[in-house]
């Protein structure tokens, strides 16, 4: 079984950063896909960012330039900078790993971006 935690979640103001950690509980994520999701309230979950099992990277139109995805396999963490954050942009994160055709999900965690 793969457990993913999310953490790094929170409030900030519009224009600040924060960076979220997935962590993996699995012997190495290396050769998994990641990505980060977000879901705000009464809307469907949508695709962030990804980041290949080689470092490819792919960002949603809006985010790009805000946004930046990477991963740490020594650690088993993957993470995503946001910056200049905008009130559209509160929802709940989620990580996602893809392992031979398999997604496993953490939990969640709620960034709310507001003055």
């Amino acid at each position: 079984q793969v457990h993913l935690v999310e953490s790094g979640g929170g409030l900030v103001q519009p224009g600040g950063s924060l960076r979220l950690s997935c962590s993996v509980s699995i012997f190495s994520i290396s050769n998994m896909n990641m990505g980060w999701y977000r879901q705000a309230p009464e809307k469907q979950r949508e695709l962030v960012a990804t980041i290949t099992w080689d470092g490819s990277t792919g960002y949603v139109d809006s985010v790009k330039g805000r946004a930046t995805i990477s991963r740490d396999n020594a650690k088993n963490t993957v993470y995503l900078q946001m910056n200049n954050l905008k009130p559209e942009d509160t929802a709940v994160y989620f990580c996602g790993a893809t392992l031979s055709g398999i997604v496993y999900w953490g939990q969640g965690t709620q960034v709310t971006v507001s003055s």
